[in-house]
């Protein structure tokens, strides 16, 4: 007897479908074994078990699917674990920029129109010397504070602090510099390691983790932090001194630093975890090839095999000769030092003047003469700072659909800047501990002819940036935030670019509108809703660079809100009044309004309701 060939249907996803195909199954292939298909019978009972089986397998197996693809993926633990495996870690938290003035009094020399300042008392603040606010916010310089030296990159500004009243003669000279500074707190974690584990992992329990700084064994062995583990290359910095190097040492002055490629076998990796942790991974065991200065063989460039120069035209890192297969070292038997900075979100974007208390600092005299001490004393207390600008750049740990944006973005870009929006991104993700701008826009550089006539620099772009305040409000960012993205940016861009950072415009509007409610509703409510429904709708992080307002999407989020019978009217308002806190920048609406759609201008700018409380404005009407 010939075995019959049943038809079986795999195209069922939901429990109807497979409901629906086991009955036409029984029936095509049982006709006189079961023919009782009513709601009640016994049978029935497992063929709807059996399609409820089927249901919930075939939505896990769907499920499982999606979160697979970084779009669709909705977990965190997924969306994470997806997002670093394209080389881009979630970003804890951002560091606040401030440009901070520290000033110390120094006593004067000489007399009448030969008295000056006597640089003898004039002193070092060291790098990380910290200051505070009376929040508690810390503050840390990124370079030292040469009071004794001044040039056009790093002025002195000097003023008479102390007349004597007597001779009329200058006694105090008031010595004035400006240094960069972010905001974070210094942390260090010990952790104990035994035996040797290949792949080491180990955590780093705390929140708002900015960057890891250092990690160190108790033999006093330096581990180092690469992107991936294959990467057994690294730089270092040396002191650019004759016994280190005597012909480059004649430039110490300008390049106190000489930058080195060595190799290492001490190195890690780091990954976010799901409760926003670091995670350390270290190498697989011992690396068999020493730690030393290297030099790259352009014999093996595009094939790891020695000798073999093919697959030239194979994409690959430029330094891709360099790597091995061992991964580098797991340490063992020692106690791990980890030093980090931990962050403080949006509230680092402290107020002007607010930065003013010295938490710790290390100062060193330049001169090597003997100075008097009770004036040495009084030069060291009189040290004082303060910020004449808000700090800029702070920001909290990024949301689900930020990480999903900027890890598509990061892995498409490969490290390289070409197209503008390779430059947007990679601008937004300059690393934390050096700030963060929160909007970008690219355009091309225009120059003018000898004729008059603007052309476009094709060697150039302008990059239009803007960032946060304290209470997540657009404004200008500060220069130590756009110094370091220039610097930033400088390691990816090519060539032959050039980069112009400059400030973006905001534009600050408000919305008055009208609206009837249906009977039998509580206006207020309604009306409440609708406010909060515009603010949804106009939220900052929704609105990029020359984004414009369409007034019919308005009225449609008028007209969504429950309770909303018809929308009357609807205007928008241009603010620019400084005194109440906007931009001062001035907008005709009306003239940039063409069907319906308010344009921005030609300049990049943004469009932001700063005070969405005053600024969304509405009112019940009745007929």
């Amino acid at each position: 007897m010939a075995k019959v060939k049943k038809d079986i249907k795999y195209i069922n996803k939901d429990f109807s479908e497979f409901r629906g195909n086991l009955i036409e199954f029984a029936k095509n292939y049982f006709p006189n074994t079961y023919n009782d298909f009513n709601e009640s019978s016994p049978g029935m009972m497992f063929i709807e078990m059996a399609s409820y089986v089927g249901d919930v397998l075939s939505y896990y197996t769907d499920y499982a699917m999606k979160e697979t693809m970084l779009e669709h993926a909705q977990e965190k633990k997924n969306i994470y674990n997806i997002a670093q495996t394209f080389g881009y870690k979630p970003k804890l938290a951002s560091s606040a920029n401030a440009d901070i003035e520290i000033f110390q009094l120094v006593p004067s020399l000489g007399s009448g129109i030969n008295s000056k300042p006597n640089y003898d008392y004039a002193f070092t603040v060291e790098k990380g010397a910290e200051f505070k606010t009376p929040s508690n916010i810390i503050f840390r310089t990124t370079t030292p504070v040469n009071f004794a030296h001044s040039s056009s990159t790093s002025p002195t500004d000097v003023t008479v602090y102390q007349i004597n009243n007597t001779t009329g003669q200058p006694e105090q000279y008031l010595l004035k510099k400006t240094v960069p500074a972010i905001s974070g707190e210094i942390r260090t974690k010990n952790i104990t390691i035994g035996s040797a584990e290949p792949y080491l992992k180990v955590l780093v329990d705390d929140s708002n983790i900015v960057s890891i700084e250092s990690v160190t064994d108790s033999d006093g062995n330096n581990w180092y932090e690469v992107p991936f583990l294959a990467q057994d290359t690294i730089f270092s910095e040396t002191v650019n001194s004759a016994a280190q190097d005597p012909v480059m040492s004649g430039d110490s002055v300008d390049a106190p630093y000489i930058l080195k490629l060595r190799k290492t076998s001490r190195r890690f990796i780091s990954r976010v975890t799901v409760d926003d942790k670091i995670e350390l991974q270290f190498g697989s065991g011992i690396s068999s090839s020493p730690d030393e200065e290297i030099i790259p063989n352009p014999e093996n460039v595009g094939s790891p095999i020695p000798g073999n120069t093919n697959n030239l035209d194979t994409s690959f890192d430029p330094s891709n000769f360099l790597y091995t297969n061992t991964y580098g070292e797991s340490p063992y038997n020692t106690t791990l030092t980890v030093e980090y900075i931990v962050g403080y979100g949006l509230t680092a974007n402290v107020p002007s003047k607010t930065i003013t208390t010295v938490k710790s600092k290390t100062i060193s005299f330049n001169s090597a003469k003997t100075l008097e001490e009770s004036l040495k004393t009084t030069a060291e207390n009189s040290l004082q700072v303060s910020n004449p600008l808000p700090a800029t750049g702070g920001t909290s740990v990024e949301s689900l659909q930020d990480v999903k944006n900027n890890a598509l973005a990061n892995f498409a870009t490969q490290n390289r800047m070409v197209t503008k929006e390779d430059y947007i991104v990679r601008a937004l993700s300059l690393p934390s501990k050096f700030g963060n701008i929160t909007k970008a826009y690219i355009a091309s550089d225009e120059q003018l002819t000898n004729d008059g006539v603007e052309v476009a620099n094709p060697l150039a772009i302008n990059m239009y940036v803007l960032g946060y305040d304290q209470d997540k409000k657009l404004t200008t960012v500060n220069t130590a935030t756009k110094r370091n993205i220039k610097t930033y940016l400088s390691q990816y861009r090519m060539l032959t670019d050039a980069i112009n950072i400059k400030d973006g415009y905001v534009v600050n509007f408000g919305i008055d509108f009208e609206i009837t409610v249906l009977a039998n509703r509580n206006s207020q409510s309604v009306l409440l809703q609708c406010i909060q429904a515009l603010k949804d709708k106009f939220n900052i992080d929704k609105i990029s660079f020359n984004t414009p307002i369409i007034i019919k999407d308005i009225y449609l989020a008028l007209a969504e809100v429950d309770g909303v019978q018809s929308v009357i009217d609807v205007k928008v308002v241009n603010y620019y009044n400084t005194d109440n806190g906007y931009s001062g920048n001035k907008y005709s609406f009306e003239s940039a309004t063409h069907k319906g759609v308010i344009y921005p201008s030609l300049d990049p700018s943004v469009f932001e309701i700063k005070y969405p409380d005053t600024d969304i404005k509405g009112r019940v009407v009745t007929y």
